[in-house]
């Protein structure tokens, strides 16, 4: 959903750093990241740790969105974690 409703490509910056953040995908851990670009580089970014510009680009409360879910899923989750290693 994110892919669908997220305006890319859109510039921000990292670490002072302007890149184009060209499109969202999946790592390997399954989380989502930012695919950004600077000159010949590539680099995927979890959205969580993306900083995004001001203003925001056009579907970016879906980032917004989805930091709030994965922050209360992390919340609840830790007893669990906890319990797993007993």
């Amino acid at each position: 959903m994110l892919e669908d409703n997220l305006a890319v490509p859109f510039a921000t910056k990292m670490l002072g750093v302007e890149v184009t953040v060209e499109r969202v995908d999946l790592n390997d851990a399954d989380e989502i990241v930012a695919v950004c670009r600077r000159g010949r580089e590539r680099l995927r970014v979890p959205v969580i740790d993306l900083p995004l510009p001001e203003p925001k680009p056009k579907g970016a409360e879906w980032i917004d969105a989805y930091r709030r879910w994965a922050r209360w899923m992390g919340k609840n989750l830790a007893p669990l974690r906890v319990f797993r290693k007993l």
